[in-house]
């Protein structure tokens, strides 16, 4: 709870319009002190508010505690060893839509998995289990490769993609493995250039997925054509699994180009803090894209 009253707190921010700015200064060092627990009583003070002035300043306390909050989450993430993807994807949403909840994105996943679920047979060859996947996602659910608005910043967080039901090759691959998760299926995401992709690994087979393009199999060699094309050195990540915490810095990444491409760069230059604090601390030029 606040260590100052409702009331108290009504004043302090009444001051906030005051015109000695050293008074100005001295409360906003004193709201922003209280934490991010602050947070819905500057909402309420923001509604409440009829000047512009101080709604501005609400609102840019809001966003910096909010903020502050996202990366707090994001360190205990990785700290705790980003095992949970869910998790991860839905801290990259908060930092667009504050108000998601993680529950509410998991419900969602759960109601995916349940329509899947249902019509899946364990004894299907993985094929056709993964035909039967696409056609309940591709088909049934409509989700699809977003080509018209390919680099919105929406493609990249999941709450959006769940709404509008179109998101970027990592997203897409994301909802994948975060359904294929639930179905028992060991299905990882692989970190190709340029397109994210996933792959269906045992010890007896291995085939990949293109998520973005309505779940087409495909194989290494074709992965070996692929990377022949762009000109590059076959590496061992281009065809194994990847880490959770590898798709969340790619997503993070993919964020960047997409707000620097609507010149919203004050957005692009906190999605690199947060590259930066993932990627334990090296410096974001030396990251790249």
């Amino acid at each position: 709870m606040m260590e100052i009253s409702k009331n108290e707190f009504k004043a302090l921010v009444s001051l906030l319009d005051d015109e000695d700015a050293e008074v100005n200064r001295h409360v906003e060092e004193k709201i922003m002190s209280l934490g991010s627990e602050i947070i819905p009583y500057l909402e309420e003070q923001w509604e409440s508010s009829f000047d512009p002035s101080i709604q501005r300043k609400l609102e840019d306390m809001i966003h910096i505690l909010q903020f502050s909050q996202l990366k707090e989450r994001l360190s205990r993430w990785k700290e705790n060893g980003a095992t949970d993807l869910l998790e991860g994807m839905w801290i990259i949403s908060t930092y667009q839509y504050p108000d998601t909840e993680l529950e509410e994105l998991s419900q969602q996943i759960e109601q995916i998995y349940y329509d899947i679920w249902i019509e899946l047979k364990p004894d299907l060859h993985p094929y056709d289990q993964i035909k039967m996947i696409n056609s309940a996602l591709f088909s049934k659910l409509k989700f699809r490769a977003n080509t018209k608005n390919f680099h919105s910043p929406n493609n990249s967080l999941l709450k959006a993609v769940l709404e509008s039901k179109k998101g970027n090759p990592i997203s897409l691959s994301v909802l994948y493995i975060l359904v294929a998760e639930r179905l028992g299926l060991p299905i990882k995401g692989v970190n190709l250039p340029n397109l994210f992709i996933i792959t269906y690994k045992t010890e007896d087979i291995q085939f990949y997925i293109n998520a973005f393009n309505r779940g087409l199999i495909f194989s290494r060699k074709d992965i070996d054509n692929y990377v022949a094309n762009l000109n590059l050195t076959p590496k061992e990540s281009f065809y194994q699994p990847c880490s959770n915490e590898d798709i969340i810095k790619r997503v993070l990444r993919n964020l960047i180009v997409a707000y620097e491409k609507l010149d919203e760069h004050q957005k692009s230059e906190e999605v690199k803090e947060l590259l930066v604090l993932i990627s334990g601390g090296i410096d974001f030029d030396a990251l790249g894209l």
